[in-house]
C-alpha cells in the first residue's frame, strides 16, 4: 500500500485549509488551478479572509484563460464580485499595466488586463482601492471602496500532482467532490484530496500523488470512505465496519448491508464495531478511541499528548472527540501542516501605508495625516501647526480640504489652513487653552471639570479666602493642575480631539441680555456726551454779549 502517513499529511492539510463556511455555488479546475464562486454578500476584507480560510486566495485574472474561467463561473449571476486586485498604498498610476494595483499574492505579474476607459486616476480624496467584476458591464475591472459589500467573490487554489479523471465503462458514471467543496461530473484535472464515486457499484476512490486509491484508505481522512465507521484491523490496515445487524458489502468494501439475525456480533454489544478474527469476534474502537477494560465500551484517546502531532512554532493541538485538530495563533495560517505568518498587508487593511510583522501588522499615514482615533486603520488630515498648506484636488485648486479645527483661506496662488482659536468663542466655563486644531478647558483650584467645559465647585473644598465662593483658591499650597474633561488628571494628549463645540455654553437668553445691556450702555454714553457738548455751547453763547458790551464801554471812555 502507498505511504499512508504521507497521504494523511497531504490530504488532511488540504481538507483543513479548504473547508469552513458554506460550499461554493460552483467551481472549475484546469491544469493545477481550481476556481470557485461564492454568492455571499461581503466586503473585500471578509471575502479575502473567506478564501484564505479555505486554503486559497481571491482570484487573480492574469491571462485570457483565467478570464474565460471567470466568465464561465459568473455567466448566469448578477451583481458585482470581488477579485484579488487592490491598490495597497500610494496613488493610481495610469501608465502602468495594473495602474499601480497589485494582486493579493503580493505581485504585479500579468499578461492580461481589462480596465474601463473611464479609469479614476485621482488621488485626492483617496481613491477606491479594490476591484470587482460583473457580467453586466462585460467583466471590466471596476474600482470599488473596499468596505462596500459586493454580491460575492471568487477564490483561487493551486495544487500539484493532479489526478486525471477516471474512465467510466458502459452504464457507469463517476462524480467527483473536490476539497474546495464543489461537485463535478465532467473534469479532466482534479486536485489531491478529491473523492470519486463510481456508480452503480458505489466504489469510492481518493486522489493521491496522481493516483486514485480505492477505499478504504486511511481512517483519518473522511472515515476512509466507509459508509459507517473506519478502524484499523489486527494487521494495522484500515477497514470498514458496520453497525450491529449489518455487514460490509464484499464488492465495494465500504457500504453496509443487512445480516442474518443470528449474527454473533449482536451478543457482544460493542459500542463501536465488531471485528471478525477467524472464528472469533471481538470489539474494536474507531480511530481516536481506545477499548475500555470491559472489552465493549470505547473511551476518547487524547491525541495531543504526543507533541509530534502539531509540529512547528505558533501552533497548538486541540483535542477533539475521537481525534485532534491543529490550530494556529492569531496572525498565522496553516500551510502544509505548519503555521506560517499571514501577510495582512496583502489585503490592504490600511487606508495609507501598511507594515507587516510576525503575527500582526501596523498601519501608518502619509505626511499631513494622522491615525483616526476612532478607526486606527484610517487616516485623517493633520496639521500640528498654526498654519499649513491645504489638501487640494490637483484637478481643481479651489476644491481644498482642511483638518478639523482649521479654516481654509485662499491666497494669491494657493490655499492655506489656519487654526481656529476656539477660546474666542467662550466655550469654556472658566479657563481655556487653545491648541492646534482643538482646545482644552481647565478650571481654577477648588473646581472640577464636568462635561469637558463646565466647572463645578468641589463640595468638600474649604474656603480660605474669606468666604468668596468661586475664587479658585487652592486648599493646599502649590501650583494648580488643570484637569481633563473625563479623567480628572492632566490631559495626556498635547493635541486633543478634533474641535468640538459644547452642547450648551452661554444660553440664548443670556446672550441676548448681554447684547441689550451693551447697546443700552453705548446709547447712554452717546446721550451723555451730547448733553455735555450742548451745555458747554450755551455757556459760551451767554458770555458773548457781556464781552461785547464791555468792549463798547472801553471805546466810549477812550473818546
Amino acid at each position: 500500500m502507498k505511504d499512508v502517513t504521507g497521504l494523511c499529511v497531504l490530504v488532511l492539510s488540504l481538507l483543513l485549509g479548504g473547508t469552513g463556511g458554506t460550499d461554493p455555488d460552483s467551481g472549475y479546475c484546469i491544469g493545477t488551478r481550481c476556481f470557485t464562486v461564492f454568492t455571499e454578500p461581503s466586503d473585500f476584507t471578509t471575502a479575502r479572509d473567506q478564501c484564505t480560510a479555505r486554503g486559497g486566495h481571491l482570484m487573480t485574472v492574469r491571462s485570457t484563460v483565467s478570464n474565460d474561467v471567470l466568465q464561465i463561473l459568473l455567466g448566469n449571476l448578477m451583481g458585482r464580485f470581488w477579485i484579488g486586485l487592490h491598490l495597497q498604498t500610494g496613488c493610481p498610476d495610469p501608465a502602468a499595466e495594473l495602474r499601480g494595483f497589485q494582486w493579493v499574492t503580493g505581485d504585479q505579474e500579468t499578461d492580461f488586463s481589462k480596465w474601463p476607459q473611464s479609469f479614476n486616476s485621482s488621488c485626492s480624496p483617496p481613491p477606491p482601492r479594490c476591484v470587482s467584476v460583473s457580467s453586466e458591464d462585460e467583466f471590466t475591472w471596476t474600482q470599488e471602496p473596499c468596505g462596500e459589500p459586493a454580491a460575492g467573490f471568487l477564490c483561487e487554489y493551486g495544487f500539484t500532482n493532479p489526478c486525471e479523471s477516471l474512465t467510466a465503462a458502459q452504464g457507469e458514471s463517476v462524480s467527483y467532490r473536490t476539497p474546495m467543496g464543489f461537485v463535478s461530473e465532467d473534469a479532466l484535472s482534479l486536485p489531491p484530496g478529491t473523492t470519486a464515486v463510481r456508480m452503480p457499484a458505489e466504489t469510492k476512490y481518493v486522489c493521491f500523488s496522481e493516483q486514485w486509491l480505492q477505499a478504504p484508505w486511511s481512517c483519518e481522512i473522511k472515515e476512509g470512505g466507509c459508509e459507517h465507521k473506519c478502524a484499523v484491523d489486527q494487521d494495522n490496515q484500515p477497514a470498514c465496519y458496520c453497525p450491529p445487524g449489518q455487514a460490509v458489502h464484499p464488492g465495494n468494501r465500504v457500504t453496509c448491508e443487512e445480516t442474518p439475525e443470528d449474527d454473533p456480533c449482536l451478543s457482544l454489544r460493542c459500542e463501536h464495531v465488531c471485528h471478525k478474527d477467524g472464528d472469533n469476534y471481538t470489539c474494536m474502537c474507531d480511530h481516536g478511541f481506545k477499548l475500555a477494560r470491559d472489552g465493549r465500551a470505547c473511551v476518547d484517546f487524547n491525541d495531543c499528548t504526543d507533541e509530534r502531532q502539531c509540529p512547528g512554532d505558533n501552533s497548538a493541538c486541540v483535542n477533539t472527540v475521537g481525534g485532534f485538530q491543529c490550530v494556529c495563533e492569531d496572525g498565522y495560517k496553516m500551510s502544509n501542516g505548519l503555521c506560517v505568518d499571514v501577510d495582512e498587508c496583502a489585503s490592504a487593511p490600511c487606508e495609507h501605508m501598511c507594515a507587516n510583522s510576525p503575527g500582526s501588522y501596523q498601519c501608518s499615514c502619509y505626511d499631513g495625516y494622522k491615525e483616526d482615533p476612532k478607526t486606527p486603520n484610517k487616516c485623517v488630515l493633520h496639521c500640528g501647526h498654526e498654519e499649513c498648506p491645504a489638501e487640494c484636488d490637483p484637478n481643481d485648486r479651489f476644491q481644498c480640504y482642511c483638518p478639523d479645527g482649521y479654516i481654509a483661506e485662499e491666497r494669491t496662488d494657493h490655499t492655506v489652513c489656519i487654526d481656529i482659536d476656539e477660546c474666542s468663542f467662550f466655550y469654556c466655563d472658566q479657563d481655556c487653552r487653545n491648541t492646534f486644531g482643538s482646545y482644552v478647558c481647565t478650571c481654577s483650584p477648588g473646581y472640577t471639570l464636568v462635561g469637558q467645559y463646565r466647572c463645578v465647585k468641589n463640595e468638600d473644598d474649604t474656603e480660605t479666602d474669606g468666604g468668596m465662593e468661586g475664587s479658585g483658591a487652592s486648599p493646599s499650597p502649590g501650583p494648580s493642575i488643570p484637569t481633563s474633561a473625563t479623567s480628572g488628571v492632566p490631559h495626556p494628549d498635547p493635541d486633543p480631539d478634533p474641535t468640538r463645540q459644547p452642547s450648551s455654553g452661554v444660553s440664548v437668553g443670556g446672550l441676548v441680555g448681554i447684547i441689550v445691556c451693551t447697546v443700552c450702555f453705548i446709547v447712554f454714553l452717546v446721550f451723555l456726551a451730547h448733553h455735555i457738548f450742548n451745555s458747554k455751547g450755551k455757556m459760551e453763547s451767554s458770555k458773548a454779549p457781556e464781552e461785547e458790551a464791555h468792549r463798547l464801554e472801553q471805546v466810549k471812555s477812550d473818546e
